[in-house]
């Protein structure tokens, strides 16, 4: 059938069973947003206040669900906006499609009105990036885009569509959507060998999930069976959070910069240290020389770039964690023996994490955490900016599922946490959203409430309001001999008045006793609700290691005086 290039676009990505997008119109790509018009009933637009975050809103979207996004931009800044969210995306490995219109093919190369060239912009930042300059190549270079996105280490791609190409014709012919057919990993039966004959040999084995452990759906029960037959600990990174359930006594908290001292004692004291789906990155092998001195190092991951690449590994498999798992669990030894696990529960009991107010009537971020875990019963969506409060949620809020944790591992962009919840709630209508949020990383796309009140999205945005910018902060202290350059943001926003501007519910909690009332209440309004946190400027994360000290030695104790 005969259609211009902006219906065979919309055609292609009904193909992918998409039906929610994300975006902002322009000149550019006025011929696609005139085509939406007519697609409506198929097709759901979610209008941002800003490319950037209509980017963080897929992200969100994506990372929630598994399956592939798409976001729509016209030419120049529309297009160069995306870039920060596309880079984020592609740092944790999230599948996501961003359409971009140009100026006309006979236009490019002629510094036309907003005209970029954001195929080369965007050439790092991407799995891939194509220039559609004939419309007979359109529609596959669409599927071809779904392709690359979803297989193997997902991650973005991005399509740059000239104008001209998305109001000519051309004939549309429909294919089948083959995308949905699981991968088939193949990797060598020695490796698997391998890994086994390490695994059965060992005495105090510790497992390590990474990012990789959230993406197949189901590895998590992979995980589980693993953990149990070797009665063994378990340790997720940042991006790792809820593949396997912080609830279960196995689960000793994160490994790394701020992670548990258990875990950071039981990697010093273990014999095997299996590595599922990480890249262990700098924020865990703080120094490589030192990590993990006296185990041998198993390491599961998709992408072969990533083995060997930060730590030397003894032995490697290139795959799907599930599939690999399930390959593994299959021929262990289920042991009985309680000796390694006890030591563990002991080191728990001994390095339990805490958090003291600085003052009598402070509230303290554990506490305020830990209150809406219990509220929640830990299955709520939890979306975060990046600092202090991002660390502390992934410390005390107890995650039980894969794809639960929302947060920017990789770029650490402040700013995501609101776009990235909008994207969740809307793929995820039934289930409870929150956004926890600086006061530093909320001002830097607090625009984005408007959204929120347009869609009417009932996410609840938390605002730990400390008036500094905390994390960076806290290296100041450490680092710079309390010289704090610039990190100073004083009480300069009413958050009260900023809520009633734009017609949003919102709530202070001025006392610890506050907590849990405030909190029953926003979780019952079902509508977009802003609390604000007043927590002091001086309460630290820890612990906290450094390279100098080491991930074996984390700072327990920071003096504020």
């Amino acid at each position: 059938m005969l259609k211009n290039g902006a219906e065979i676009i919309l055609e292609c990505l009904l193909e992918q069973e998409i039906t929610t997008i994300f975006g902002y119109p322009g000149g550019a790509i006025l011929n696609i947003y005139d085509a939406l018009y007519k697609y409506s009933d198929k097709i759901k637009h979610i209008l941002t206040a800003h490319e950037q975050g209509a980017t963080h809103a897929a992200d969100g979207y994506a990372r929630s669900t598994g399956k592939p996004s798409v976001v729509l931009t016209t030419s120049g800044p529309g297009a160069t906006n995306t870039v920060t969210g596309i880079a984020t995306a592609y740092m944790d490995s999230i599948p996501m499609i961003v359409i971009t219109g140009n100026v006309a093919t006979n236009n490019i190369g002629l510094d036309s009105f907003q005209e970029i060239n954001i195929t080369g912009i965007t050439m790092p930042i991407t799995k891939h990036n194509f220039l559609v300059r004939d419309i007979s190549e359109l529609a596959d270079t669409i599927r071809k885009a779904f392709k690359i996105a979803t297989s193997g280490r997902k991650g973005p791609v991005l399509i740059d569509i000239p104008k001209d190409i998305t109001s000519a014709t051309y004939e549309y012919i429909p294919k089948a959507n083959h995308q949905k057919n699981q991968e088939k990993t193949i990797f060598p039966h020695q490796n698997i060998r391998e890994a086994i004959e390490l695994i059965n040999n060992s005495k105090r084995p510790f497992i390590y999930t990474g990012g990789g452990c959230n993406i197949p759906n189901n590895a998590n029960i992979e995980i589980k069976i693993l953990a149990k037959k070797l009665n063994a600990p378990v340790s997720s990174s940042l991006m790792g959070q809820g593949s396997f359930d912080n609830f279960d006594d196995q689960y000793i908290g994160m490994l790394g910069l701020h992670g548990t001292k258990t875990a950071s004692t039981t990697l010093m004291n273990c014999d095997l240290f299996i590595a599922i789906g990480t890249r262990l990155s700098d924020r865990v092998a703080l120094n490589t020389k030192k990590f993990a001195l006296n185990a041998k190092i198993i390491q599961i991951d998709i992408d072969e770039s990533e083995i060997n690449k930060n730590i030397k590994v003894d032995c490697s498999i290139i795959g799907d964690v599930k599939s690999v798992l399930y390959k593994i669990n299959g021929s262990i030894v289920e042991r009985q023996d309680t000796i390694w696990m006890k030591q563990i529960q002991h080191w728990c009991n001994e390095y339990h994490l805490d958090q003291l107010p600085i003052n009598e009537d402070d509230i303290t971020p554990k506490q305020f955490i830990e209150t809406l875990c219990n509220l929640t019963k830990g299955n709520a969506i939890i979306s975060t900016e990046v600092g202090q409060h991002q660390m502390w949620t992934a410390q005390y809020y107890k995650f039980r599922y894969p794809k639960q944790f929302l947060t920017s591992g990789g770029l650490g962009t402040m700013g995501f946490g609101l776009g990235c919840a909008i994207g969740a709630k809307i793929a995820n209508p039934n289930k409870t959203v929150i956004n926890i949020a600086g006061d530093g990383s909320f001002h830097m796309n607090c625009n984005e409430l408007i959204t929120l009140k347009r869609y009417n999205i009932p996410i609840i945005e938390i605002i730990f309001n400390n008036q500094v910018l905390g994390m960076v902060r806290q290296w100041q202290r450490l680092i710079y001999n309390k010289r704090f350059s610039q990190t100073t943001l004083g009480n300069n926003v009413n958050f009260a008045k900023l809520a009633e501007a734009y017609d949003i519910m919102f709530y202070k909690i001025s006392t610890p006793t506050d907590i849990e009332y405030i909190l029953k209440k926003a979780l019952k309004n079902n509508s977009p609700t802003i609390i604000e946190v007043p927590i002091n400027k001086d309460m630290n994360v820890l612990p906290m290691a450094h390279a100098k000290r080491d991930i074996n030695d984390p700072i327990m104790t920071i003096d504020i005086d």
